[in-house]
């Protein structure tokens, strides 16, 4: 992008990035050279968007899903590729031609250093940062296990513009210039905590479908389409905008200024930031961590309440830029096979989980969806039998106490008491705390289960 035009935010930029561009325009003057470089301008200039924003945008998104140079081969099928990447994947064999003819390996080994110092120099405010989260949260870091959380540092790019990624809720990056102080930590922390809570939502697809009636108020919105069509999208983002303005980078900040933040949040279409920016305030006083009380704060949330919030509310005519606002890469497999269960097709939520398992996508929810299924079927063995490989496969203290309540009710419904007492106590003793688990295994060791009369009525 440097070598065939980009400019945005030149005279700002880290002084690595003026020298990098030199060294590539003497690379560049070999006859190999300037023809890869003359073709590769081409296609840049033919596939050049309106904005320097979203130019920038797509290339990162190809960037961050290509392997190493010289042969830049893509991580994945083009039709698991992020939209915006396939748009521009056509450069990379010329890509290719360019790095070999400019020799841009031995350019690279040049300014090395000079990345590496610029991880040192900012390793500590991240870190800082990182931690301080953690403590606010009071979640394990078993919680998010498996998971990878990366910043990348790369001077060659405008320094007001930061990229943030979410691939398959396993990989989260976050793209950023630094030039001086100014490393966008408030990005970063947006990042970090779609790092740390957006698990929490992919496991509640039944818990999130109560809010519906909410998207429904929230139609008129500015913010981006996504959110009034994905229930757990809206949640996570409200929750997160309200301990932003909980933990703002100025802990003296008045009130009325993180009010302010609330309402401008809620303007925009995050309307359920007040709810969670109230039950943070309690939740600053208990010793519980947020994995804990989450749950409840779904649970407990009144509907009715916040869609008449939202119908009333007067929306601003446009939103702010989102922080991880590039195009969505195709939904993991299990929560769309969870989006399918809880919409009556049993079918198509099994063989999305049989795909997840396939692919070694989140066994353990993989196994509970089949479970589910096979309960809906009728089909008790194959429940029993599923429901004890996502116990064994699963950390999750969530899914593991509802493994055991499935397999209470099971042993109840064959008249093998015991056994499903055990399975309820065993529920009890997970670390799952909220209250929907806690009162579902209780009811369990005071009397017998017996299924619902009517199909609405199954859990």
């Amino acid at each position: 992008m440097n070598v065939c035009g980009y400019d945005t935010e030149l005279q700002s930029s880290s002084p690595i990035r003026a020298a990098v561009r030199a060294d590539l325009v003497e690379a560049s003057k070999s006859a190999a050279a300037a023809s890869a470089d003359r073709e590769m301008c081409r296609f840049y200039k033919d596939h050049q968007m309106a904005d320097s924003a979203h130019d920038l945008a797509q290339y990162v998104s190809l960037a961050l899903n290509l392997g190493p140079p010289p042969d830049f081969t893509p991580k994945m099928q083009e039709s698991d590729m992020p939209p915006d990447s396939t748009y521009v994947l056509g450069c990379i064999p010329l890509l290719k031609a360019y790095y070999g003819a400019a020799k841009l390996h031995n350019v690279w080994l040049k300014h090395k250093a000079e990345y590496l110092a610029l991880i040192d120099q900012y390793h500590e405010p991240v870190a800082r940062m990182i931690t301080s989260t953690d403590n606010y949260l009071r979640m394990p870091v078993s919680e998010y296990a498996g998971h990878n959380f990366t910043v990348l540092l790369e001077p060659m790019s405008a320094p007001g513009q930061v990229n943030s990624r979410n691939y398959l809720q396993d990989y989260y990056y976050v793209v950023v210039s630094p030039a001086g102080n100014n490393l966008h930590m408030d990005e970063i922390r947006h990042t970090y905590l779609h790092f740390v809570l957006d698990p929490l939502v992919a496991k509640r697809a039944t818990a999130l479908q109560r809010l519906k009636p909410v998207l429904i108020a929230v139609q008129k919105a500015p913010m981006a389409e996504d959110y009034k069509l994905d229930p757990g999208l809206l949640v996570i983002e409200c929750l997160i905008r309200a301990i932003e303005a909980r933990t703002p980078a100025d802990p003296k900040l008045p009130d009325k200024d993180r009010q302010a933040m609330i309402q401008k949040d809620e303007a925009e279409g995050f309307v359920l930031t007040g709810y969670f920016y109230d039950q943070l305030k309690q939740f600053e006083k208990g010793g519980n961590g947020l994995q804990s009380a989450f749950p409840d704060w779904l649970h407990n949330m009144s509907i009715d309440q916040e869609k008449k919030l939202a119908s009333e509310m007067q929306y601003a005519p446009q939103a702010a830029p989102e922080v991880v606002r590039a195009a969505k890469p195709p939904a993991a497999r299990v929560d769309m096979a969870e989006r399918e269960l809880v919409s009556g097709n049993p079918a198509g939520a099994e063989k999305l989980a049989q795909e997840a398992l396939q692919s070694k996508q989140d066994q353990d929810r993989a196994y509970f969806v089949l479970a589910r299924v096979a309960t809906l079927g009728g089909n008790m063995q194959g429940a029993q039998d599923n429901f004890q490989k996502a116990l064994e496969a699963t950390k999750d203290p969530r899914i593991e106490a509802w493994c055991h309540i499935y397999l209470g009710r099971i042993f109840d419904l064959q008249d093998e008491r015991d056994a499903a007492v055990a399975q309820y106590k065993a529920a009890l003793n997970t670390g799952d705390i909220s209250a929907e688990t806690k009162n579902a295994a209780e009811r369990g060791l005071k009397q017998p289960y017996q299924p619902p009369v009517h199909k609405s009525e199954q859990p």
